[in-house]
């Protein structure tokens, strides 16, 4: 295998060195190439290729700033309306996720220096709704596609329709107590009208409330049958009584044994 092959350790670095993301001001944005160190980005700046060009952008610069900052306003907002919707975000947050991408437009070539800068352009174009606390910009996405827009205008004719229904309904109410009113006056009857409950101040009356209970019915005494005093009368008379109880028969013959 050869020093400078696909497996050897300096080419393994090198490739596992150029997934990162490297600095900045090592990126020349007009050959879109990046340099590792501060020798390399003076080696290309020093190329025939780099050289040609600068002469075209030397033509027209204005052009190429111009469509470099419409290319990064472009994909800066596509992040943020598909990863974060009409949410109040924080710009550095939607900024990492944008310079992820290794090819992306770099914002020393468009015409904004810093993401402030760029914020603040957001917010005066009405693209997004902006604020600035201790830790720094919150940008909002405002959705004026057609889409929004006609399904915001739907929401409203529904909500407008809703409130015209209501009134409607309020005002027929309205009319039929009129007129329910008016028959009633025309009848001559007068409608009761509630009124407060009042106490005269120079009445004397009280209210006595009573707790005492009333004594409780004793019950009645069991009265004989008439027919049961007859039957034991007729007893008494014919000596039939109650008869005795006879002794044992044992005890009777023990006796007559003595």
């Amino acid at each position: 295998m050869g020093k400078d092959g696909f497996l050897t350790p300096k080419a393994i670095a090198n490739r596992i060195k150029a997934k990162g993301l490297l600095k900045l001001k090592f990126y020349c944005q007009v050959c879109e190439k990046q340099c590792r160190d501060e020798n390399g980005f003076k080696c290309h700046t020093q190329s025939e290729s780099h050289q040609r060009q600068l002469l075209l952008v030397a033509e027209n610069p204005g052009r190429y700033i111009h469509n470099y900052s419409d290319q990064f306003k472009k994909d800066f907002l596509s992040i943020l309306s598909r990863a974060h919707g009409t949410k109040r975000v924080f710009a550095n947050s939607v900024y990492q996720e944008y310079i992820a991408d290794r090819n992306h437009i770099h914002m020393n070539a468009t015409r904004w220096n810093t993401l402030s800068e760029f914020v603040k352009y957001l917010g005066r174009e009405g693209i997004c709704q902006v604020d600035e606390t201790e830790r720094g910009w919150y940008i909002t996405w405002i959705d004026n596609s057609p889409k929004a827009l006609a399904r915001q205008a739907a929401i409203q004719k529904m909500d407008r329709m809703q409130r015209d229904e209501e009134e409607r309904e309020q005002q027929m109410l309205k009319e039929q107590i009129e007129k329910a009113a008016k028959e009633a006056e025309e009848r001559g009857v007068m409608e009761p009208k509630a009124t407060e409950l009042k106490r005269d101040e120079g009445s004397q009356s009280k209210i006595k409330l009573s707790l005492s209970m009333k004594p409780l019915a004793k019950p009645a005494a069991p009265v004989a049958s008439k027919a049961g005093g007859n039957k034991m009368r007729m007893m008494m008379k014919s000596g039939g009584g109650v008869k005795k109880a006879e002794p044992p028969r044992h005890l009777s013959i023990a006796k007559s044994h003595h």
